[in-house]
């Protein structure tokens, strides 16, 4: 079948959604001005690296998301191939006989693919249902008032669930069997289409108020249906709503540091709030991870910080001179630099929080770095070590890791939530194994057939009980834990094409992270300013708008040393420059923008989009096979609303949920002109909401 024959190149994310989810994050140059050299020059220098296989045990997982946009020049045309057929069955050409032979979808994926579309409204394949669990505005507090929309209040909107939920997760009930708990994160506020006859120019205080509000959390009680595994909300005594103003406190390396200190919390240890909060990550502990990313855009005046390694972050970081888009310093100064201009260093962090304790205060670790966070997902080595992976989800940014000294005791959560705060953190450097000539920009394979390599991970400050040392020159420990993405540069960390979430595979042990696009990588023309490095093994495709899945093996969780392969090239599957694992390409879904990855109980990588670009059709969520004959087969299992996201997959044996972010966030839409319906239909104003899919008839998901 074929898409929609639009400008394959084109924007599918309106300027609405890069406004206030990343601030045109995407639009601008990329802060990234490092020169780092290439890997292969810094390696030539300390010697070759040992290439390690694959061995190490996982523990916990989690899933998340998102950020945006703008529009490209380039153009082309486009059509896909058909998917798969309803029998089921691919078919796999051979090459030097033209004979087929059908390869049967392995379990996980046995579903009839669905067909790319612009529906607004949740499609799944035939035999399975959806229903809305929460969405915007419903009460999280049996005495929150019910949601009107046009009488929206902050009081009313702290206790209500917020808007734009990304990550997700469900946990087992702690007293209860016949329950669940759900979480998720809310990551942006959009006035234009949250609040009627909202003037961006001159918002009120309790327009502001509920914008700040709308951000942060939820904890939510659900019962699950044994029969069909649906959900159905209830009022129980874990619920909770995290917002903008829920006090938190810093630990780790630099909390206390004078750099975090303000004349609200001189201990520079407490602070209000989370923002921005997008991928995250389930701990083998029960607790679970938020990553803060484009903290940037809410602070305003950044011209007034005259440090100059703060200074420098500022613009590392984005963040503009004069006044914010939303205006919040009006009402608030801790949001006007010129008068905090340590306030925005208390943000950028993996925030740590107890679902089962409402009473608990969220902790922000800063041991774990400052930066536009992306998931903070855990793995646990066969020695106990505790590991935890991050991505940071900008052009041209760097993928992290944390090896904490401490491991898990079980039963003692209060030891749990401080694992964090010791150990060691990396970033990441990269390399390929094929000469550079090979890697051609327009998605050409070299010799060997594969897109793969080596590369290492280089230590930046590691912190004990007893202190911290730097590994960084120029930095101590506390400054690099601030200022992350400095020290990153000065250690030569590989530019990535906007890293993601990251998800350990409890099957066969390997990890898996988003590269979601970067359309500047190798650009040439009006825009070869904005491109910060060339194609590379690691990022072959020039002005790369579609993105990329890497696979990365460690022999230990723990140690420096990998291998990588790109599982996926993602994009329209005729278009040559797209890559399936080897996979046929007339049988596969056509994909763009992996954004959140999860995993069901048969090993199956699931992958959630954020179409940014490529393929006008609507986000969905698709389930790709990683081993034997299967690898790199791609198939939808089900697309969303107008103009939203597909976030925060989970996926159980009986369901799979998705978070539904920014439904008809499209260009021009406001409050009086929506551009979805969704859930509501009629002529209601879209709201963001939690989607459950499952059996019709109660089976297991993608098993025939």
């Amino acid at each position: 079948m074929s898409i929609l024959g639009k400008n394959l190149f084109q924007s599918n994310r309106s300027s609405l959604t890069c406004t206030y989810k990343c601030g045109n994050a995407c639009a601008g140059e990329a802060p990234n001005h490092s020169d780092n050299a290439y890997f292969g020059d810094i390696m030539s220098r300390r010697g070759a690296l040992k290439v390690m296989g694959a061995g190490a045990v996982t523990i916990g997982g989690g899933a998340a998301l998102a950020a945006c946009g703008s529009d490209s020049d380039s153009e082309a045309a486009s059509t896909v191939g058909e998917t798969a057929t309803s029998t089921n069955q691919v078919t796999e050409t051979s090459a030097s006989a033209g004979e087929s032979k059908k390869i049967e979808p392995v379990k996980g994926m046995q579903f009839e693919p669905v067909a790319p579309n612009k529906n607004d409204q949740i499609t799944v394949p035939e035999g399975y249902e959806s229903s809305v669990l929460i969405a915007w505005g419903d009460p999280v507090y049996e005495d929150a008032p019910e949601f009107d929309p046009n009488n929206q209040t902050a009081a009313a909107a702290a206790r209500q669930f917020g808007f734009n939920n990304d990550f997700a997760g469900l946990f087992d009930h702690p007293d209860d069997e016949g329950r669940k708990v759900y979480v998720c994160s809310h990551e942006y506020s959009t006035e234009p289409q949250m609040l009627p006859n909202y003037n961006a120019d001159d918002p009120t205080e309790e327009e502001v108020n509920i914008g700040i509000v709308s951000h942060g959390h939820t904890i939510l009680e659900v019962s699950q249906n044994p029969e069909t595994g649906e959900l159905t909300r209830e009022f129980g005594p874990l619920n909770r709503r995290i917002t903008g103003e829920t006090p938190m406190v810093l630990t780790g390396v630099a909390a206390g540091h004078e750099l975090l200190q303000t004349s609200a919390d001189p201990t520079g240890t407490k602070v209000n709030g989370t923002f921005n909060n997008c991928s995250g990550g389930v701990t083998p502990w029960g607790t679970f991870l938020s990553g803060e990313e484009n903290i940037d855009m809410y602070w305003a005046n950044g011209e007034a910080v005259t440090d100059e390694r703060a200074a420098a972050d500022l613009k590392r970081m984005g963040v503009v001179e004069g006044e914010s888009e939303r205006k919040w310093e009006r009402y608030h100064d801790r949001f006007d630099l010129a008068k905090e201009p340590n306030e925005i260093n208390r943000f950028g962090y993996l925030v740590e929080i107890d679902p089962f304790d409402p009473n608990s205060t969220p902790i922000k670790h800063t041991s774990t770095g400052r930066f536009k966070h992306e998931a903070g997902n855990i793995a646990i080595d066969k020695d106990g070590t505790v590991v935890c992976y991050s991505g940071d989800d900008q052009r041209f940014e760097y993928m992290y890791k944390f090896v904490s000294s401490e491991k898990v005791v079980e039963g003692d959560k209060a030891h749990n939530m401080t694992i964090l705060d010791y150990g060691t953190l990396y970033v990441a450097q990269f390399e390929g194994n094929s000469p550079k000539d090979e890697i051609t920009g327009d998605g050409d394979l070299p010799k060997d057939e594969a897109f793969d390599g080596k590369g290492k991970w280089i230590p930046l400050y590691t912190v004990t009980k007893d202190g911290s040392e730097s590994h960084v020159d120029g930095f101590t420990a506390e400054e690099a834990a601030i200022f992350t993405r400095q020290a990153a540069d000065e250690v030569g960390a590989t530019k990535m094409d906007r890293p993601e979430d990251f998800e350990v595979n409890p099957v066969n042990g390997k990890v898996y992270a988003a590269l979601t696009n970067n359309k500047y990588r190798g650009a040439t023309g009006e825009n070869e300013k904005k491109s910060k490095e060339d194609v590379m093994e690691y990022a072959p495709i020039r002005e790369n708008k579609d993105g990329y899945v890497i696979e990365i093996e460690e022999e230990s969780y723990a140690g420096t040393d990998f291998t990588w392969d790109l599982l996926l090239v993602c994009g329209d599957p005729e278009a040559a420059s797209t890559y399936f694992a080897g996979f046929p390409k007339d049988q596969v879904s056509p994909i763009t923008c992996p954004d959140n990855l999860a995993f069901d109980e048969h090993g199956n990588l699931w992958i959630s989009t954020d179409s940014l670009y490529a393929l006008d059709i609507n986000d969905g969520l698709y389930a790709v096979g990683l081993e034997g004959e299967n690898r790199g087969q791609t198939l939808c299992f089900l697309t969303v609303a107008n103009g939203a996201e597909t976030c925060g997959p989970i996926i159980k044996d009986n369901l799979v949920m998705v978070n539904v972010q920014h439904p008809g966030e499209m260009d021009d839409a406001t409050f009086e002109k929506p551009g979805s319906n969704w859930p509501d239909g009629g002529d209601s104003v879209p709201r963001p909401a939690v989607v459950q899919v499952f059996r019709t008839d109660g089976g297991k998901i993608g098993v025939a």
